[in-house]
């Protein structure tokens, strides 16, 4: 084997008292993340040898942007994020990053998605430039979670429209920070009681058709709103009539899909391999959307699913190629 060769063979597993600690310690962590009535399901592992006072690597189940901060000072080596556009603002070093940071990805896990801006018809409401015309206090839903990457999305699309969540609320309106999906009784309940008059998130298919039913529509993104978000990185997407049968035509809005596994340029070629190689052998055993082994030859291209808006590590690239991956 030549030195730029990868060994794929998996290595056998042995019982020894230096693993048998931390391999319990991963076993329960996995078995307590896979309850339903477990209220503490996001991971963080650190890995180092025994007796070092330093941790090398961590891998950090993050979904927001707050973790690609510790993966740019060295803190968190391997992390995930939702949804794919987001590393593009890192790279660019557009909001919330204040300077561009040099992030690659490993793989992304497909996941179809796009934000949805629902409002009660009754408002009359038709474009972003509606409610900045008429001053509307808007009585908008958000997800109570602070550090989700929609909060800096939505962030952008106001301004891009001209207006923030601060003239919203000077306007009259009500800006409410809601616990739970979209779905939920928090929100999707709350416009049923008639507390609020708007709902902006994720999950589009989850949520969509039963904002339709209930007599919202979705607010599309006009082109001039949509370059400037495409120059600061974000991507542009469509919710589809087909999928929504109470649309009257497609809606231009943006993109949500991806959950990207990434890791910093400078990050060691050695360890990128030793990640890679081991959600490959560990792919059959990973739940994701679907009841079947990680998609990995789809996961390291770019696909309509999971974009790869930064490049591939170098290590990881020349990984998924040795196994076939990728041409």
């Amino acid at each position: 084997m030549s030195k730029n060769e990868i060994n794929l063979k998996p290595t056998r597993m042995r019982t020894h008292p230096h693993t048998t600690r931390s391999r319990l310690m991963l076993e329960v962590a996995s078995a307590l993340v896979n309850r339903r009535d477990f209220p503490y399901l996001q991971a963080r592992v650190s890995l180092r040898e025994q007796g070092s006072g330093d941790w090398p690597m961590t891998l950090f189940a993050s979904d927001s942007p707050a973790a690609v901060q510790e993966v740019a000072e060295g803190r968190v080596q391997f992390a995930i994020i939702n949804p794919s556009m987001v590393l593009k603002l890192a790279a660019l070093g557009s909001a919330p990053f204040k300077a561009p940071i040099p992030v690659r990805a490993i793989a992304v896990l497909p996941s179809l998605d796009s934000m949805l801006f629902a409002v009660k018809q009754e408002t009359g409401l038709k474009s972003f430039g509606d409610i900045r015309a008429r001053k509307f206090p808007l009585r908008v839903s958000l997800r109570g979670q602070p550090d989700h990457s929609l909060h800096v999305i939505v962030n952008h699309v106001l301004e891009a429209a001209g207006f923030s969540l601060d003239d919203i609320a000077s306007w009259g309106g009500q800006v409410r920070y809601d616990a739970g999906m979209a779905y939920g009784p928090n929100r999707i309940g709350a416009f049923q009681r008639g507390e609020i008059d708007a709902i902006f998130d994720e999950g589009a298919t989850t949520w969509g058709n039963m904002a339709l039913e209930l007599g919202m529509i979705f607010l599309s993104l006009d082109d001039s709103m949509l370059e400037r978000l495409e120059a600061l990185g974000l991507r542009r997407g469509l919710i589809q009539q087909r999928h929504f049968p109470k649309l009257a035509g497609d809606v231009p809005t943006l993109d949500f899909s991806g959950w990207p596994i990434y890791t910093h340029r400078d990050t060691t070629d050695v360890m990128v391999e030793d990640f890679c190689r081991a959600l490959e052998l560990s792919k059959d055993r990973i739940p994701w959307a679907e009841e079947a082994p990680l998609p990995l030859a789809q996961m390291v291209r770019d696909t309509p699913d999971g974009h790869l808006e930064v490049p591939l590590h170098p290590a990881a690239e020349r990984f998924w190629r040795q196994c076939g991956y990728l041409p």
